[in-house]
């Protein structure tokens, strides 16, 4: 990873005013949901494949036509409930995205794989897949950009649900961005930007939440503020705002940034193809 589609369409270069437009969302696989009873009462949906995925994911990719690097969790990278197909390429196809890379973090057995997926209209010069520390099911994926010596890192990661799996993984996490001249976390981290958590990566990295807490989680009433994007002091932020797209039990989290001069000219040598995702690497 990443595959990539016709390279007619493909940007070699990012924008000339350097400015990105990011949107992080948790997709649930496709299903929309407009209150909680519908965990229950639309459980099979989850696991067997139904028409309404398909149509959703339809209308999820027009949506994101309007952005260039898209962070995506509880993707499926391909079982019977998707048809064996992957959401991110699918998405990618469907959304014009010349790049997509993809990190399957659990297999139940031919019913689903779920995972991280990113969208990009740039390519990136390499593609990590990172597992992530505790129970095995969670990853993070990293997309790396360099130039003249400096790296911009974009992470998409989707935090456990405990407190003490999270910490663990913050920690590993830490790591990771230090790394990195700059970098861009996006993701559903579990945890609201005040929580232990998301401030031990803070302190540790100096990545910030550039914006008053927003709430995304659940779509059809959102109370808690559990989807983040975190980016370094060099990273300019102009805008963040909540699209109200009900396609999904999260709403998604978008941000309109301007990068580093550094890191805006011609991208470097493919990605390592045996990073995480399938697809065709050519």
């Amino acid at each position: 990873m990443p595959a990539e589609r016709d390279g007619r369409e493909a940007r070699r270069r990012l924008p000339r005013d350097r400015v990105v437009r990011l949107l992080s969302y948790n997709i649930q696989t496709g299903l929309a949901a407009t209150h909680f009873g519908h965990y229950f009462t639309r459980g099979l949906r989850y696991v067997t494949p139904h028409h309404d995925r398909q149509r959703n994911l339809q209308v999820i990719a027009e949506h994101l036509r309007h952005f260039d690097l898209v962070a995506l969790q509880e993707v499926d990278a391909g079982s019977l409930r998707t048809g064996f197909a992957s959401q991110t390429e699918s998405l990618a196809h469907m959304g014009g995205f010349p790049f997509w890379a993809e990190q399957a973090n659990r297999r139940v057995g031919r019913i689903a794989r779920p995972g991280n997926g990113l969208l990009s209209r740039v390519r990136p010069q390499e593609v990590v897949d990172h597992k992530l520390p505790g129970l095995p099911g969670r990853g993070t994926l990293e997309a790396r950009f360099t130039l003249d010596g400096e790296s911009l890192s974009v992470f998409v990661i989707h935090l456990a649900l405990g407190r003490r799996g999270r910490e663990r993984q913050i920690h590993f996490l830490s790591d990771l961005v230090r790394g990195a001249t700059h970098a861009i976390v996006m993701g559903d981290l579990n945890c609201r930007a005040s929580s232990r958590e998301v401030t031990t990566l803070r302190d540790a990295t100096g990545l910030r939440v550039p914006y008053a807490p927003v709430r995304t989680f659940p779509s059809w009433r959102p109370r808690r503020d559990i989807d983040h994007i975190l980016v370094s002091d060099s990273i300019e932020v102009s805008r963040t705002f909540v699209p109200q797209w009900t396609c999904s039990d999260h709403l998604p989290l978008a941000m309109e940034v301007r990068l580093p001069p550094a890191v805006t000219g011609e991208r470097g040598a493919r990605a390592d193809p045996t990073a995480a995702g399938r697809g065709d690497h050519r």
